[in-house]
């Protein structure tokens, strides 16, 4: 609760004092009050309205005075701004028990005007002193300036203390303090504008100020500032433009405020108290990732020339899905990359969004191979954000790569609505040492709040991603898509009936020079596989089991992939290009082709996927990534990466 605002009154001489409109000012009489004095009445102007606050036993004279009851407390509140200094007078006249004045207080008030609220608007203005979530909430939003606009800066725009384009100021939210009333009246009385010491760190904020030729932009606020004296106050709005220079985090909610001040005249050199004080409270857009059944809009490779993994071919195989899907293809130079080709593991397509601004935000992993720079110098630029977060010492495993990170559609679980759908990140299980995704990772992960990550377990694999194992796909029915999860026991199933169809001589490979070829008779009797297949099987039924649960699925909602593993050291892999590690765009699927035993002319494996998949209405084109991708430990997903088209839903109307 804001303290109240008391003027002390004298009979001995005027007081004077500054109001803010529609507020109260209590009215110190006590003080004043003469000897033998037993009642008191009050007057004021006609732009002054006075509140007699008293117990409903106590009543005025038939005179309209007051007993000096110490219970009775006088407010006046103005509603009309000052044109003068002093042009509001209050009269307070103190009686004896006969009715005699004794003496007179009188108070000169001078009242300035402050800019009404608005919710949500590329203008954000005061009175907004609480954030709140939902369609019904209130507050204001602020852009992390993770972008680069200024030619030749060294890094983010956030990381420059000035605003050096027009363009820059795009990505700011821009904030009003509208002061009103005599300009004099703010000599004695300054208004200041200033920030908590926690937040100062988080955001920066310049004054717009008029220069001789063009507008000049000062900083005001920020990690080295914490407050503000208004100059020309009382002369119209003063316009502010807001940037957020951190993402919310591990202690840092998002939320941050700004406060400004009317104070009591300063003495000497110190400070005036608050006379009033106004708040508001920006919450900072959170980095939001985007589903598989978002529209792509952009297709990242990174081609690699060299060697006998050369990915040429699959280059080709890439182009014709893309031309079907009528989606834009980037493939990165070799020499940008450093002839890493693992583009999925090191960074992560996302976006961030404020009512006035939207530009999409890349994720740099700490993963930190040949790809290392490229996020930073290759997308970072005009409205293209970038953030990175790296662990204390910088020691990480292969559970920091990106694909360890995934999220699901929207989705409703048990009348909780999620419509930014949830993350999920592969961790050990919850009670198991392993490997785990860095702290600094999984706080950033959390910490933005309006997509709940959810941990599933995927520390069994030997890369341990959660794209080696599961995927979605878009569907026109049910809940708009599928959860693709890898199957040994579905694999199992399908080559039994081919074998009893007396297809057991069908071999796998074919056309692979360097492969070890088993027919389907050779994987069946094959005791050692089946038994790592039994032991992926409970892994991917725990998961199953938990994203059942975590996203409200039932079993119509998952697509079985037939697939097999095998196991080294305890840690499995895919014995054959692992197919839900998939690249999806729209209704087209880019599958790693899986060189299964052939029946009828056909891979069996790709006939029996077309059948589980053709008829949600997805068109599948399998690629071959066999010694490009598959050989290496990774797959089609693993090489690609997707920016995607942000949600329609506005991610303030989530009720986390």
């Amino acid at each position: 609760m804001a303290p109240r605002h008391v003027v002390p009154m004298s009979t001995g001489h005027a007081a004077r004092g500054v109001c803010v409109l529609g507020t109260e000012v209590f009215l110190d009489t006590r003080r004043s009050i003469p000897k033998g004095a037993a009642s008191f009445d009050v007057h004021a102007t006609p732009a002054v309205t006075v509140h007699m606050i008293h117990s409903p036993t106590t009543k005025p004279t038939l005179d309209s005075r007051w007993p000096l009851d110490p219970d009775i407390e006088v407010a006046v509140t103005i509603d009309v701004t000052s044109r003068t200094v002093d042009d509001n007078q209050v009269k307070i006249a103190y009686y004896d028990r006969e009715g005699r004045e004794l003496a007179v207080a009188w108070l000169y008030l001078t009242c300035v005007g402050r800019c009404p609220p608005r919710l949500r608007e590329f203008l954000v203005s005061w009175d907004l002193a609480k954030w709140t979530w939902g369609p019904d909430g209130q507050g204001a939003v602020l852009l992390v300036n993770c972008d680069r606009d200024s030619p030749g800066a060294g890094g983010t725009d956030s990381g420059e203390a000035d605003i050096r384009t027009l363009a820059d100021l795009q990505d700011m939210s821009v904030m009003l303090l509208r002061t009103q009333g005599p300009s004099a009246i703010f000599a004695e009385y300054p208004v200041v504008l200033h920030v908590p010491e926690s937040d100062a760190d988080k955001v920066r904020v310049f004054h717009a100020a008029r220069g001789d030729a063009h507008p000049l932009y000062k900083p005001v606020l920020g990690p080295d500032k914490l407050s503000y004296v208004l100059e020309h106050a009382g002369q119209g709005d003063s316009t502010f433009y807001v940037e957020g220079l951190a993402f919310p985090d591990r202690g840092f909610t998002g939320l941050v405020s700004f406060s400004a001040s009317l104070l009591e005249e300063p003495h000497k050199d110190s400070p005036g108290t608050p006379i009033f004080t106004d708040t508001v409270v920006f919450r900072v857009a959170p980095w939001i990732m985007t589903p598989n059944t978002q529209q792509p809009l952009e297709v990242f490779v990174c081609s690699i020339k060299q060697g006998s993994d050369s990915n040429e071919a699959f280059l080709e195989g890439l182009r014709a899905l893309l031309r079907k899907a009528n989606c834009k293809l980037t493939v990165c130079a070799e020499q940008d990359t450093r002839s890493d080709r693992w583009i999925q593991d090191e960074l992560e397509f996302g976006y961030v969004e404020a009512p006035h601004k939207s530009f999409p935000v890349v994720f740099d992993s700490p993963r930190n191979r040949g790809l290392k720079d490229f996020a930073f110098k290759k997308i970072l630029g005009p409205d293209f954000g970038y953030v990175t977060r790296e662990p204390p010492g910088k020691s990480v495993t292969s559970l920091d790569s990106f694909g360890n990170l995934d999220v699901s559609p929207p989705v409703t679980v048990r009348g909780k609505e999620y419509p930014l759908g949830r993350i999920l990140i592969g961790s050990p299980l919850p009670w198991a040492a392993g490997r785990r995704m860095c702290r600094a990772v999984r706080d950033f992960l959390f910490a933005q709040t309006v997509q709940a990550p959810l941990e599933v377990y995927s520390e069994w694999l030997s890369v341990g991603h959660v794209d080696e194992f599961l995927t979605f796909v878009p569907a026109l029915d049910r809940k708009g898509f599928r959860l693709l999860l890898a199957s040994p026991n579905a694999c199992y199933k399908l080559f039994t009936e081919k074998q009893q169809q007396g297809h057991g001589e069908a071999t796998q490979f074919i056309g692979l020079k360097g492969t070890e070829k088993k027919t389907i008779d050779e994987i069946l009797a094959d005791e050692s596989l089946r038994s790592d297949n039994r032991h992926v099987q409970r892994c991917i039924d725990w998961n199953r089991d938990l994203l059942k649960q975590e996203l409200g699925l039932s079993e119509q909602d998952i697509v079985d992939i037939p697939q097999l593993f095998i196991l080294t050291n305890s840690r499995a892999d895919a014995l054959f290009p692992d197919m839900v590690n998939m690249l999806v765009l729209g209704r087209h699927l880019g599958i790693p082709k899986p060189f299964g035993p052939v029946v009828g002319g056909r891979c069996c494996l790709e006939q029996r996927v077309r059948e589980l998949l053709e008829p949600l209405g997805l068109s599948c084109t399998f690629i071959d990534d066999f010694f490009s991708y598959h050989v290496l430990s990774g797959d089609v997903h693993c090489g690609t990466n997707v920016r995607r088209k942000p949600f329609a839903f506005k991610w303030w109307n989530v009720v986390p």
